[in-house]
């Protein structure tokens, strides 16, 4: 999700190398997601296939059952306005558990990715990983819901860092000065939890993508 996202959904739809790639190979899934009507604007997953993925889809170039999507908010607008936070603690665990079901049935109980493509925001976050929330800490748990996210949406779904951690390759995407000292204190530090992108690696290789203008902010 964010901006760096969109950012990159751009350039590999306009990739020459696209179709040498064998997309029979590939299946998408998502770090975390924005717990939204599945037509909202805001769900990254509307993104990622507005901008790249129908792309693919179309020329049946990459399965559709390749496309391993978060679930979405199924409520109508009067459902979430009268719902306690119990009941919304309660649906996003019950979203949470179906897409770890999903994952865990394709890719075992203990999942390695072969490339996680992440963000990091202002604050250090990753995926829905947000400082001095307690999904940050969870290590029982391959997916986990976030409520009273510090940023909009407030409901969202996450990937863990046990899962985040321990994929072959990590390539981590940031860019914007407002970024640099969220960077700087990320490498500063492994696995510091006010810091979650600090959680971030990669057991063959972990990649920091980022502009000069982000560095520059860094060491100011």
């Amino acid at each position: 999700g964010g901006t760096d996202s969109i950012r990159m959904f751009q350039m590999l739809a306009s990739n020459p190398l696209l179709p040498a790639i064998n997309w029979n190979l590939v299946h998408i899934w998502w770090a975390d997601e924005r717990f939204v009507a599945y037509d909202s604007e805001d769900r990254n997953a509307r993104k990622a296939r507005e901008m790249f993925l129908n792309l693919l889809t179309s020329n049946k170039a990459l399965a559709e059952s390749h496309i391993h999507e978060m679930p979405a908010d199924e409520r109508n607008a009067e459902e979430i306005a009268a719902a306690s936070d119990a009941e919304n603690d309660a649906i996003l665990d019950a979203a949470a558990r179906d897409y770890e079901e999903e994952i865990v049935s394709i890719l075992g109980k203990e999942p390695v990715f072969d490339l996680a493509i992440l963000g990091m925001g202002p604050d250090a976050h990753m995926a829905s990983l947000f400082p001095g929330l307690p999904q940050v800490n969870n290590r029982d748990r391959i997916v986990v819901g976030v409520n009273h996210s510090p940023k909009l949406p407030p409901m969202r779904l996450t990937l863990t860092v046990p899962v985040l951690a321990h994929s072959h390759c990590t390539w981590f995407l940031t860019a914007g000065a407002e970024k640099g000292a969220a960077l700087m204190n990320s490498l500063s530090g492994a696995n510091n939890p006010e810091y979650p992108a600090s959680f971030a690696n990669g057991t063959d290789e972990i990649s920091w993508l980022t502009t000069a203008e982000t560095l520059q902010a860094a060491i100011e």
